[in-house]
């Protein structure tokens, strides 16, 4: 791809960042250029995150329903897995799938709370009521 044919369609990170690409000047080296966006990486980021929305609407309503702890709707809302939230937490994998649950969940110690607090970055009330910037769900 040539300099000029860098691709600068708007897309929803367009005000955030913009993505270096390489292309070929009119000498036929590589330079560097600033990209605005690529209208076929805008909509797979589109589709990814409303998978992303439809599974935390999920895991929000397993912990409605009593089958998940307010863990599991945290992890789907950071975009995190098990293993993530075990590499932050210092807990083994067993033992954050364990903390899922909710009858476990409801028994946990504050500083174990506080440690899920700390990574979701919200308060241990918060993290009880599923409590997102002041929003309940």
């Amino acid at each position: 791809m040539k300099k000029e044919e860098i691709p600068q369609d708007p897309s929803p990170l367009d005000k955030f960042t913009k993505e270096v690409c390489y292309a070929v000047d009119d000498n036929g080296k590589y330079q560097a250029g600033l990209s605005r966006g690529w209208q076929v990486k805008a909509d797979a980021l589109g589709i990814t995150w409303q998978e992303a929305q439809a599974r935390t609407a999920d895991a929000r309503q397993k912990v409605a329903n009593g089958e998940a702890s307010p863990i599991l709707f945290f992890m789907e809302l950071n975009l995190m897995d098990v293993a993530i939230v075990a590499a932050y937490t210092g807990f083994w994998q067993w033992t954050v799938k364990r903390h899922l649950k909710p009858a476990v969940f409801h028994t946990l110690a504050e500083k174990k709370l506080q440690k899920y607090a700390d990574i979701f970055d919200v308060s241990i009330n918060d993290l009880k009521t599923m409590n997102v910037d002041g929003v309940e769900f």
